[in-house]
């Protein structure tokens, strides 16, 4: 593998002239890249002659402390040098961001924060090329972009490599699985009681639930409170790319996809894992995140007679849908856009759209409030129709401002599925609606 030169992008200073040494002095002599011992020993002997030299007289500068500089050295070789702390736990972060030799993160409060310790380019690509390699990718410069799951599958990191990027670009976000209830989002101002009942009464009957947003919005943190709502004895069968929901149903199945090996074969693909939960009898089909063919497979959740949950990038509800259309549109060249949009306006009831207020917004800087911004229903297109009705049924008109009912019925056929469900409990869909009676 072909690292990047560093000697044209950034000055050796002491530090990366030891690494270096040490890398070469561990190709030359052969050194085994497991054998810790004579790595460490490798280390302590450079350290040793460079601070000789350095207090001889030479044009080198001593160190302050060649113990420090020999633990930096260490973490760097044997381990992912500075960027350690965020591969091993010891900095909780949401998403790690590096730019050449740029290095910053998102924090749990959703701030934006530069790590202060000092990487260089070459370095990051040596971590990074150290990483791919523990799941078989391989990044270099005739293959500069690569994306994979790393630690486990509880992170997803994607690589561009100069000349595709002006320097190296890499982003990890690592997947927390969380257990977030309605309860934590009505305390968090996130949702309403009665908007929360509703999303949860839908959990109980078949039916197509979408949620959009920007990344970062909380739409992952939805979907976890509303798999939290759903019966235990629901049959759910969840798809994702990377573990991130938290699905603990008596009859769950927990599916990830698998990227190819390095000679292509053993794929499995998010499309392949819809198609397979489609003849596995579902009461619930969740997809963490559409982003490609697999949006076509869900088409058939209808005929399944299950119901369907899962995610989308998108600004709106309306612009949710349309993406959901587009991507199922991908899936081949007879796929036609029209009846895509006819069989989705038939499948999904109700899209959810979740924002990030942003921190720009803010006195102290601190990430803005995630929060459902709007509830729509989707009545099925009718004769002559060509795009969704968009039916809003709670809408918020900033952050902040209440999550309000805008008097709007429910489609026939919801409501009609709905009121199965909630008459045992003596309630009615309109007071639900109000907020006047609620699940929770």
């Amino acid at each position: 593998m072909t690292l990047l030169n560093p000697v044209a992008t950034t000055p050796l200073d002491a530090y990366e002239d030891l690494r270096f040494q040490t890398l070469d002095q561990i190709r030359v002599r052969g050194i085994d890249s497991a054998s810790r011992s004579d790595i460490l020993e490798l280390i302590r002997s450079l350290v040793h002659e460079y601070q000789v030299g350095a207090t001889s007289g030479g044009s080198q500068r001593p160190l302050h402390d060649p113990t420090a500089m020999a633990d930096r050295l260490r973490r760097s070789i044997l381990e992912f040098g500075p960027l350690t702390p965020f591969i091993d736990g010891s900095i909780e972060y949401e998403e790690l961001i590096i730019h050449g030799q740029e290095v910053s993160y998102i924090d749990l409060d959703g701030r934006l924060v530069a790590h202060d310790e000092p990487v260089s380019e070459h370095e990051v690509t040596h971590v990074v090329i150290k990483l791919l390699a523990t799941v078989g990718v391989t990044v270099d410069e005739g293959h500069p972009v690569a994306q994979a799951q790393i630690l486990d599958g509880q992170a997803r990191m994607g690589v561009v490599l100069p000349p595709i990027a002006d320097k190296i670009d890499v982003t990890i976000r690592r997947y927390l699985s969380k257990r977030e209830t309605f309860d934590e989002l009505i305390e968090w101002d996130a949702v309403t009681p009665a908007a929360a009942s509703l999303l949860a009464v839908a959990l109980r009957t078949p039916t197509g639930v979408i949620v959009t947003g920007q990344p970062g919005s909380g739409k992952t943190t939805l979907v976890n409170a509303l798999l939290r709502s759903a019966p235990p004895t629901l049959r759910v069968i969840c798809c994702e790319d990377t573990p991130e929901l938290s699905v603990e149903h008596l009859h769950a199945a927990r599916w990830k996809t698998r990227p190819p090996g390095p000679d292509g074969s053993g794929e499995i693909s998010l499309r392949g894992l819809v198609k397979m939960s489609l003849g596995m009898r579902p009461d619930l089909i969740v997809v963490g995140e559409v982003r490609g063919e697999e949006a076509y497979e869900l088409t058939r959740a209808g005929n399944a007679g299950c119901g369907m949950l899962s995610t989308i990038h998108a600004n709106g509800a309306r612009q949710g849908l349309q993406a959901l259309v587009s991507t199922a549109s991908m899936a081949g060249p007879n796929v036609s856009p029209e009846q895509v949009r006819s069989v989705f306006s038939s499948i999904v009831d109700l899209v959810v759209h979740t924002a990030k207020e942003p921190t720009s917004a803010t006195a102290d800087g601190v990430g803005g409030r995630r929060q459902i911004m709007e509830i729509v229903a989707i009545p099925p297109m009718q004769g002559g129709e060509d795009d969704f009705t968009v039916e809003p049924i709670f809408t918020r008109e900033d952050f902040g401002s209440p999550l309000r009912w805008t008097g709007s019925p429910l489609p026939t056929e919801l409501e009609l599925r709905l009121a199965r469900v909630l008459r045992p409990l003596d309630i009615s869909i309109t007071e639900l609606l109000e907020g006047t009676r609620t699940l929770l």
